[in-house]
């Protein structure tokens, strides 16, 4: 599935939206972590293209046809820039500059790929059964690949 996204502010919103109405449709509550989880990645990764490249992009979201204890949900954006992703300092008092350091905290993988038109950073998230009865997000062990491994202290910023 996926869904155009223009350079505005505004398409996070329905970017949001967009994905959590694909979410009611797999399974997935949309009070489980996972979910949640999710839905602030996307509005993270759609920030970032919309905000750093000014140009349109795409969001993927691979979603399992059956869920069962233990899925995978993967998440894309694709944009026209082919400018990789850079660390950036932030001090406290930023109001921006965390976007790509939240994803490395909360996806369980993330990365990006240079594409004949651009890039796609994408990311990962596990949905799996921790004791009989309890569905949570695994979390945990999140590895930059393809963009070099991540620079401790420094946000990202996808330009």
């Amino acid at each position: 599935m996926q869904l155009e996204i223009r350079p505005d502010p505004a398409e996070v919103g329905r970017a949001r939206r967009w994905a959590r109405s694909r979410l009611a449709g797999s399974g997935i509550q949309a009070d489980e972590p996972l979910a949640e989880t999710l839905i602030l990645l996307v509005s993270e990764l759609v920030t970032n293209a919309v905000v750093h490249t000014g140009r349109p992009a795409v969001l993927r979201l691979s979603l399992p046809h059956a869920v069962t204890e233990e899925v995978t949900v993967r998440l894309e954006v694709a944009d026209r820039s082919g400018r990789a992703p850079v660390p950036r300092c932030v001090d406290d008092d930023a109001t921006g500059g965390r976007g790509l350091a939240l994803v490395d905290g909360l996806a369980d993988r993330w990365g990006w790929s240079v594409e004949s038109t651009g890039k796609r950073i994408w990311c990962e998230l596990d949905r799996c059964s921790k004791s009989p009865g309890v569905t949570t997000a695994c979390g945990g062990g999140a590895v930059a690949y393809g963009g070099g491994a991540p620079f401790e202290g420094l946000a990202y910023e996808a330009v």
